[in-house]
């Protein structure tokens, strides 16, 4: 018998500017205490900025672009087995994958300290929709992770 509470489908939550599920993540994951209307002034403002100079006519493009390239195909996780504990590479599945991209660039952003978060936000987005800075830094440390532990795949269960 399974220990974990069954999880129910939550209902689809969309935004108000661009009727999008993947930007009311995005502004949920951003805000803090309760503070949606901050929040969604922040993700508005970091999209508009991350679409400054580009000739794309979809808005989310760099977004959605963005949380592609960040997202982690696979991950460890420990398992103790016999008094040691081994750390098992695991395939992600999807929605933990955009929700681990969503929150490395969000966090990424915070420790930006002395700019804006809306001007942090967008440059993280700018930076991991090109395959470059913290967020793919990250990306990459968690498979190398991964693939240095495959000796222990065995283990997953």
């Amino acid at each position: 018998m399974s220990r974990r509470k069954r999880v129910y489908a939550k209902p689809e939550r969309h935004d108000a500017r661009y009727e999008s599920e993947l930007v009311a993540k995005l502004i949920a994951t951003v805000m803090k205490q309760g503070k949606k209307a901050l929040a969604e002034r922040i993700v508005y403002a970091a999209i508009d900025r991350a679409n400054e100079g580009g000739e794309s006519v979809d808005p989310l493009e760099v977004l959605n672009r963005a949380i592609e390239n960040a997202k982690p195909r696979v991950e460890v996780k420990s398992r103790r087995v016999g008094g040691a504990t081994y750390q098992v590479p695991l395939e992600v599945s999807p929605d933990r994958q955009e929700s681990l991209a969503m929150r490395w660039i969000v966090t990424a952003a915070r420790s930006k300290r002395g700019t804006p978060m809306h001007v942090a936000l967008s440059n993280e987005i700018k930076d991991a929709s090109t395959n470059q800075g913290g967020v793919i830094r990250k990306r990459d440390e968690t498979h190398k992770m991964a693939q240095a532990n495959r000796a222990f795949a065995h283990f997953r269960w």
